[in-house]
């Protein structure tokens, strides 16, 4: 078969990029070696983890909020096996749907694991061991990431899990101890502490979400602790030895000292993500990798060898599904004669805890670092109606501008709907707004949105209700 295009992966940025070179007219083709589409993200990362975050979040405001409400009712009870089932209706859907657009778009499906095979030739391995050859006058790489294993630590995905296994326990562990106080140990940690497991987290820095904003960091660090979560920062784990389905893990300051021993029913590994180029045949065809494994890749998601793109967890920046789907958009747009681009300023990050926590842009610190002079305006939830009305008090919202021009830098949530919130200042940023462009837009009343404005308007100190 020869193709304009064939794209080996069908996560977010790779079903995404298929689904836009078809609209825009290429013959165009995906590898998956999974049973479903979707990769990581859809199967086994973004979207199980969210369904289980939502029905834990229910779960814990039964019992211990609708009272507060004046909605009385029996202690709700745990069907674990009921609720993953929830969960796995989602994925479901969201794959089959993925499946759906790519037929709807006459985009063909091919099973099985892809191998470069030279140049504008990739091979599928089948599972049954059968090969078919694909002719293509382009490749785009976009397979994703895998975890990062930590030395010495082997994951069993029963006593010592991924993410992966952290989304499968067949029960509630009474102790679950977490490596890694990033992105998704914090999520998945939320879910079995609001289940009922006892949860510490150790982390080898010394502040938790490590590359976002250091203020937010610590009080979101404050808010966790009050919810349950029992943190030891600037430790690190030196081993685990699990015996008779628990695990002892070796913790000790990542600075040296005495170390002591753990107790746990569960560990989760979560130290971050590695790029996933294993079996690609990069090395026959010539493509480079840098310093920390990722595929080299110019401004125009080209590598160094003509007709290979890549996108995605595969090459550099941060590794969020709605980045490479971005990406996915741009290249397709690129290899169709336009002009794909992707505004890497202004990437919201999400946290799906609760409250949680969302940010765009710089942070303090970065500003700091390159000498931008910059005014920061924050306006805490406790003082917005709709929060107060809610019980939803918890955090905030920082708008840093620049000093000189006003425009928004950087952006940074604690609070109920944070993922939404921050996608008005992510337009905002994108058409180049002033921090009095948000504050003299109107905002309807009572919302949460009211303190991203409030906010704005502390940035010329003239907030209204603090």
């Amino acid at each position: 078969m020869s193709y304009d295009l064939v794209v080996i992966g069908t996560g977010p940025g790779g079903y995404v990029c298929a689904i836009r070179a078809a609209q825009l007219g290429l013959k165009t083709a995906v590898v998956e070696k999974r049973a479903t589409h979707g990769g990581t993200c859809l199967n086994v990362g973004c979207i199980p983890s969210k369904a289980l975050l939502h029905a834990s979040e229910a779960f814990e405001e039964a019992g211990k909020h609708f009272a507060d409400m004046g909605v009385i009712v029996n202690a709700p009870e745990l069907d674990l096996k009921k609720m993953m089932t929830f969960k796995q209706d989602g994925v479901d859907g969201n794959t089959k749907g993925v499946e759906f657009l790519l037929k709807k778009n006459g985009i063909d499906a091919y099973r099985g694991t892809a191998r470069l095979a030279g140049a504008g030739r990739v091979e599928v391995l089948s599972e049954d061991g059968g090969n078919q050859l694909l002719e293509t006058k382009n490749v785009v790489i976009a397979t994703g990431s895998d975890v990062t294993k930590l030395p010495g630590v082997t994951i069993d995905e029963k006593v010592v899990v991924s993410s992966t296994g952290a989304l499968e326990l067949q029960a509630v562990p009474k102790t679950l101890l977490i490596i890694g106080a990033g992105v998704i140990g914090l999520e998945l940690g939320s879910v079995w502490r609001r289940l009922g497991a006892q949860v510490t987290v150790v982390e080898y820095l010394d502040r938790i979400l490590p590359g976002m904003d250091g203020e937010v960091g610590k009080q979101f660090q404050r808010i966790l602790g009050k919810q349950g979560v029992q943190f030891k920062l600037s430790s690190k784990v030196t081993g685990v030895e699990v015996a008779d389905g628990a695990a002892t893990v070796t913790v000790e300051p990542s600075a040296g000292g005495e170390a002591e021993k753990l107790q746990a029913d569960v560990v989760l590994v979560a130290i971050g993500r590695v790029p996933y180029t294993e079996g690609l045949g990069l090395e026959t065809v010539g493509v480079g990798l840098d310093n920390k494994g990722r595929i080299q890749t110019d401004n125009h998601y080209a590598t160094n060898v003509t007709g290979i793109y890549a996108i995605g967890d595969v090459i550099a920046g941060p590794m969020l599904a709605h980045k490479a789907e971005d990406e996915g958009v741009a290249v397709a747009e690129l290899l169709a004669g336009q002009s794909g681009h992707v505004n890497y300023g202004v990437i919201p990050n999400v946290v799906y805890t609760y409250p949680e926590v969302a940010s765009v842009g710089k942070t303090e610190e970065e500003l700091k670092k390159d000498g931008v002079a910059y005014n920061s305006g924050k306006f805490p939830f406790t003082a917005n109606g709709r929060a107060k009305v809610n019980h939803t008090t918890d955090g905030f919202v920082k708008i840093l501008a620049d000093a000189t021009t006003d425009r928004v830098l950087g952006v940074h949530i604690v609070g109920a709907d944070a993922g939404n919130l921050i996608a008005e200042v992510a337009v905002a940023m994108e058409f180049g707004a002033s921090a009095e462009d948000v504050a003299r837009t109107c905002h309807a009343h009572p919302t949460l949105t009211e303190a991203v404005k409030e906010a704005a308007l502390a940035v010329a100190k003239r907030a209204i209700h603090i």
